[in-house]
């Protein structure tokens, strides 16, 4: 079907669970197992537009399902037009304010929205927002969490040959900066001086010991240091990026295109990094790519490879995708990585399919 219009009939929702090859240990927390809700948009004419939200667990699953069940009553038999759909949406969650769990219940909806629409249109995501399919320079962000040195030195040859990448993300925040100083050297010495490592505080600091860890890291060959302090914090992180040579990344906990504004023009951060679960799904993306753009912000994604890949095709100022392959096993047709670049999906919308027998495997009740 080609060039066709769709009408919303309903969602359906699905909770996964899926276990980690490697468990992630962060400053704040232990990622065990990745938990996932699987959206379907069901339309009239027989397409389904597939999205899911990433909920860290399953209880996090089940606080995103009921405001998409009161999306998906207040937008049956609404012509499948994403960009308005996503500016009604806002309006119908306004009670529950523009944040949090009512902006990730629409960016799923969105999500799902633009996946059916690319269908209809018969081409991939990523032409129908206007770009080409074209190879995605990524990092393997798949591990190294907060272990040892030699374990991370070895985790860290292990990630770089899983496909063919040249970089890779080191987590830091140990109790102290020598901890950290000293897994940095041995992932620096396992995997050589070309190999292109950003570290993330997943905001586990604060500012004055930020600033003292990114003065030291400064000197370490750093790419950029992501959330060294709260993400919100915006005359913290300006301090920080003032102060600290080394870029600060920041913006996958920014809740709408509101927030980059907001955060640039406080000076906060050198790099933006939106998720497309909190920046607005496919709409909010490409509005925040234009204030990016403006800005001359260089621009990387926050997981959800199948949408980011399609994304960062068309963001003027793209920088790079983080590659996780934690859907992976729920999807029919896993994105393909070579020589360090994710190969976007020619199949049309965002290419998602569920593969039906990994999701009765994983679910568990919503």
């Amino acid at each position: 079907m080609t060039n066709a219009a769709l009408t919303i009939r309903d969602i359906t929702l699905r909770s996964v669970v899926v276990p980690l090859a490697r468990p992630l240990v962060t400053r704040v927390v232990t990622i065990d197992n990745a938990a996932f809700l699987l959206i379907d948009l069901e339309t009239e004419e027989g397409i389904t537009g597939r999205a899911y939200l990433f909920g860290y667990s399953a209880a996090g699953n089940a606080c995103f399902a009921p405001p998409l069940r009161w999306l998906a009553d207040a937008m049956k038999g609404e012509a499948v037009e994403p960009e308005r759909l996503f500016v009604k949406a806002r309006k119908a969650l306004t009670l529950m304010g523009h944040e949090g769990i009512a902006m990730i219940a629409v960016s799923g909806f969105d999500m799902a929205c633009w996946d059916a629409h690319a269908q209809a249109l018969g081409k991939p995501l990523v032409e129908v927002l206007g770009g080409k399919a074209r190879p995605i320079a990524a990092y393997n962000s798949n591990g190294l969490g907060l272990i040892g040195p030699e374990a991370a030195a070895e985790e860290a040859k292990a990630l770089l040959a899983e496909g063919g990448f040249t970089a890779i993300k080191v987590r830091q925040g140990r109790e102290t900066l020598d901890d950290d100083l000293r897994v940095l050297a041995a992932v620096r010495g396992a995997v050589g001086p070309d190999v292109v490592l950003p570290v993330d505080f997943n905001q586990g600091l604060d500012v004055d010991d930020a600033i003292r860890r990114g003065l030291a890291l400064d000197k370490e060959d750093v790419y950029w240091i992501e959330e060294p302090t709260r993400y919100d914090d915006l005359n913290g992180n300006a301090r920080i990026a003032r102060e600290v040579e080394t870029p600060i990344q920041n913006g996958e906990n920014f809740y709408g295109p509101e927030a980059a504004v907001r955060a640039i023009e406080a000076g906060a951060l050198d790099y933006l990094m939106p998720d497309v679960e909190r920046i607005g799904g496919v709409s909010g993306w490409m509005q925040t790519a234009k204030i990016a753009d403006a800005a001359a912000i260089p621009v990387s994604s926050h997981l959800f490879p199948e949408f980011s890949s399609h994304l960062l095709a068309v963001t003027p100022t793209a920088h790079w995708l983080e590659f996780t392959d934690w859907a992976a096993p729920l999807m029919q047709h896993p994105l393909r990585v070579a020589d360090g670049h994710v190969q976007i999906s020619d199949a049309p919308g965002a290419g998602i399919t569920w593969n039906e027998k990994a999701v009765e495997k994983y679910s568990i009740p919503l």
